[in-house]
């Protein structure tokens, strides 16, 4: 890091908040402060829905996920946009003319208020991991990379993230959000273009791409049935759009961005836009990470990219046996460098064979690397990471871009992350004020206080997130951590809001009762491995609504009114 991109990072950083605290400052009620005065336009709209999403862990973790597996994981949104023509169809029409400050304010009419406080809360115990989740990854990438206190930078970004949302409320995470965006486009562009730039002068990136396709990254689409694999066109089809119909029809973090919205029109197309986007970028970003791949083909990689793992196994006994590993690999990446430029120029089959017996003794060699990673953390009884992908893209920036980019790009993953946990704070807080504060606590206050209230629920929420960023663990790759905790608790969620939808038959005692019984089911369901975690929310849903059938069938003599 020189001073240049220091100077560029915190400027940017600096900007976004005090920009996003001036102009929205002055809230004077709470629908100017949840609802954001309905204003939002549809671009504005559709880019604060993808900001949402798009946290840091995407920036991190999607370019390390296609270094590794390829571009398989884009089938994980194929789901998206059939969830957004139904959510602009069903949801937003109902949400719209009940005029709700919150998704869960309909199961109240529906059902019953206890209902809707078990879904309300159902979202604040999984939204309120993932917020802790989205400061802590980039703050333990980071200080990893740069030698940075862990604590102090996730104070940083909480308080940072704190000040304009409680200031502004959910016009100011709006604002700031199409300020984050820009950077984060403009950073990711630069770094792809970037990369191509560096490969040797005789590879184009249409080389690029058939040496990524050697190696086996360019396998975009699966059709199998194999429960064993997680992304496949199927679970991206099926469990993506149950997913996406929880995530983006349920919670609030993503309600709340749409709500906003001037008129039914405008948020139905800030989700259209969102819908056509979101594959694409999804698939460009998994396009930089086979870049990176195929640029580490011509230059040489560490045999693990955590700094802070590589650390540790080198001050450990198993020190020589990790540095044979990297011996190894140096001499696969010679071998297999020289081929890479001959498979460039002649296509042939027989090249590609003994391109894919190196990759074979690369990831062998990772994998072993990795062993002796968890031996050394036992060893000196520390739990480093030892999965690397969330440090590939990471590694790339810090050791080759040019001065004033890394702080460009080192702005990208920080302002990702500042504008999800934005959403996620201003939602927690709308959530708690009126889901569970005003409707089962505190009554017939005036505007000023529930405005006074959501503030300080914003800053409680944002308090508790880097406490649990604090204190959390990191467990394989983050962004499937991300969507694991989602897929315990959305299939719930998603039925429940389906139930009262499309099945008057079914009251609120059995939908009540039913959701708790799922609930528990799901999360021993995750516990045992039952399925592939995308599968749990269609598993989630199902379950939800058959328990609730039978239990209102059980009791239909007894003529329940809920």
């Amino acid at each position: 890091m020189q001073t240049l991109d220091w100077i560029v990072l915190i400027g940017t950083l600096v900007f976004i908040v005090a920009y996003g605290t001036w102009k929205t400052r002055g809230s004077k009620n709470v629908q100017d402060y949840i609802k954001g005065g309905n204003e939002a336009k549809w671009w504005t709209i559709g880019l604060s829905v993808m900001a949402t999403q798009a946290s840091a862990i995407t920036f991190l973790s999607t370019p390390g996920q296609a270094f590794h597996d390829g571009m398989g994981f884009v089938q994980f949104y194929f789901g998206l946009p059939i969830a957004m023509i139904i959510i602009c169809l069903v949801f937003i029409p109902l949400y719209y003319r009940l005029k709700v400050y919150t998704a869960y304010e309909f199961l109240e009419n529906r059902f019953d208020l206890k209902t809707r406080s078990l879904t309300a809360i159902l979202f604040l115990i999984q939204r309120g991991l993932a917020a802790g989740i989205t400061i802590y990854a980039p703050a333990i990438i980071l200080s990893a990379v740069l030698g940075w206190n862990l604590n102090i930078l996730i104070i940083i970004i909480g308080i940072l993230v704190i000040i304009y949302t409680v200031s502004g409320g959910t016009k100011a995470v709006s604002i700031t959000q199409k300020q984050q965006m820009a950077v984060i486009f403009t950073g990711m562009f630069i770094a792809f273009f970037l990369i191509v730039s560096y490969l040797p002068e005789n590879i184009t990136f249409t080389n690029a791409l058939e040496i990524a396709s050697a190696s086996g990254k360019m396998d975009i689409l699966d059709f199998s049935f194999d429960f064993n694999n997680r992304y496949t066109f199927w679970s991206g089809l099926i469990g993506g759009t149950f997913l996406a119909l929880s995530y983006f029809g349920t919670d609030q973090s993503q309600v709340q961005r749409y709500l906003s919205g001037k008129s039914v029109k405008e948020m139905q197309m800030g989700l259209i836009f969102n819908g056509l986007l979101k594959v694409p970028m999804q698939f460009f970003i998994l396009l930089v990470g086979v870049m990176v791949f195929v640029f580490y083909q011509f230059n040489t990689s560490p045999i693990n990219f955590n700094p802070a793992a590589t650390e540790t196994v080198m001050n450990s006994s198993y020190a020589k046996e990790y540095t044979q590993l990297q011996n190894e690999q140096d001499e696969i990446f010679t071998k297999k460098k020289d081929l890479m430029t001959a498979y460039a120029n002649t296509k042939s089959d027989a090249i590609a064979r003994q391109i894919a017996s190196f990759n074979i003794g690369d990831r062998a060699n990772r994998e072993a690397a990795k062993e002796l990673i968890v031996k050394a953390n036992k060893e000196q009884t520390l739990s480093v990471e030892t999965n690397d992908k969330d440090y590939v893209f990471i590694h790339f920036i810090l050791n080759n871009l040019p001065r004033g980019l890394i702080g460009l790009l080192l702005a990208v993953i920080l302002s990702a992350a500042m504008s999800s946990t934005a959403s996620e704070l201003n939602a927690l807080a709308s959530t708690t004020t009126m889901d569970l504060y005003k409707r089962s606590f505190v009554k017939d206050k005036d505007e000023s206080h529930y405005l006074k209230i959501s503030k300080w629920f914003t800053f409680g929420w944002g308090s508790l997130a880097i406490l649990i960023a604090s204190v959390a663990y990191l467990a394989d790759n983050l962004i499937q951590l991300v969507n694991i905790i989602g897929s315990i608790f959305y299939g719930n969620v998603l039925g429940i809001f389906l139930l009262a939808f499309f099945f008057k038959y079914v009251k609120g005692n059995a939908v009540f009762v039913a959701a708790l019984i799922t609930q528990a089911i799901v999360i021993t369901g995750w516990w045992y491995d039952w399925m592939p975690y995308l599968w749990l929310n269609l598993f989630g849903c199902a379950l939800v609504i058959g328990i609730a059938f039978v239990l209102q069938t059980i009791n239909s003599p007894q003529n329940e009114n809920a």
